[in-house]
């Protein structure tokens, strides 16, 4: 990429990579949940997957992400129907890899240059009016 990157997004990118193993992860747990193969200490290791990742979104301002894993969280932490909750799982899942993807694209596409380059006002905008005299 030849645009370069604030340290803001560079460390938004950081933690956001490491996502990607924490979502294959929970992915493997919740298809063990689905087998009936999972006992406590796997839902509970589940839970501390979600809520550390949580921690680490939110700390980067990346709200939808950090919803997504407190929903998925508590989804998980609830008592009722096995199947119910690996179906909430699994399509928490689902949304949280659309809501990953579009954070790192709306980072990289968000480059200080891009708004320099066309030059106009930093902010995106249309050159101001010269002053009237």
């Amino acid at each position: 990429m030849a645009d370069k990157l604030t340290p803001q997004q560079q460390a938004q990118l950081d933690v956001l990579a490491t996502l990607p193993p924490r979502l294959e992860t929970a992915h493997r747990l919740i298809e063990e949940l689905a087998s009936l193969r999972a006992d406590d200490a796997m839902i509970r290791r589940l839970c501390r997957l979600l809520d550390e990742g949580k921690a680490a979104v939110n700390s980067i301002g990346q709200t939808a992400l950090a919803e997504t894993l407190g929903m998925m969280s508590m989804l998980a932490r609830r008592g009722g129907d096995r199947q119910m909750r690996v179906r909430g799982l699994r399509e928490g899942l689902g949304s949280l890899k659309v809501n990953y993807e579009g954070a790192v694209r709306a980072i990289k596409l968000a480059t200080p240059t891009a708004a320099s380059s066309r030059g106009g006002d930093p902010s995106g905008g249309p050159p101001s009016a010269p002053p009237s005299r």
